[in-house]
């Protein structure tokens, strides 16, 4: 394996992206920080110039994971203003997109155990991408019966559950190919069913 990142004077992306590879492999806690080092073509003494130990390699590769998320769901929202339920239904879909063209990003960030308080840079942006889904969803409360109403940060957080669970049941791994549905047509009739028992759309959306 040819030598990188040490070698070219990035050193810690390197073992960022050694990182994200074993966790697509073998999950958070299947490899060591010994390993990461090997992958990236570099003695294991020199990780510790930059990483204390492999909760912080992961930490740093789930920060990196919700810098682009955030991103993805700012664009999402963007794309469909000025309608509130579609920049909603635009963030679930960039859910999807997200989990698979970044599984390693997604593993670090949701399956690791990696609390998103570890830092103080992981908290910021990881709440900047929480932030998105809050708007979206307040958006949309507004245009509902005020006794039917949720707290929107309840709201955002039923969509982020159905989003996750749509993820972790059909869109990752073989359970899916036992659904007869296209994980992005689930999510959104069950977002669609959501919002019609909130009164949010009218029950032929």
């Amino acid at each position: 394996m040819p030598k990188r990142g040490y070698h070219h004077g990035n050193l810690r992306q390197a073992l960022v992206d050694a990182a994200l590879e074993l966790i697509g492999t073998r999950g958070p806690t299947g490899f060591t920080l010994s390993e990461a080092a090997k992958q990236a073509g570099v003695t294991p003494a020199a990780v510790y110039r930059h990483f204390e130990g492999r909760e912080d390699l992961i930490a740093e590769a789930a920060r990196q994971g919700y810098e682009i998320f955030a991103d993805l769901m700012e664009f999402a929202y963007e794309s469909g203003q000025p309608s509130a339920l579609s920049s909603l239904e635009a963030t679930g879909r960039a859910y999807l997109a997200f989990a698979r063209k970044y599984p390693g990003h997604y593993v670090a960030m949701f399956e690791s155990g990696i609390s998103v308080n570890r830092t103080a840079e992981l908290a910021t942006v990881s709440s900047r991408a929480n932030r998105v889904l809050e708007r979206a969803a307040a958006g949309l409360c507004q245009q509902g019966p005020p006794d039917r109403r949720p707290p929107s940060t309840m709201f955002s957080a039923h969509i982020w559950a159905m989003s996750h669970g749509v993820v972790e049941l059909f869109a990752r791994g073989a359970a899916g190919s036992r659904c007869p549905f296209p994980p992005d047509e689930l999510l959104e009739a069950g977002i669609g069913i959501y919002l019609r028992g909130l009164g949010l759309v009218p029950p032929d959306e």
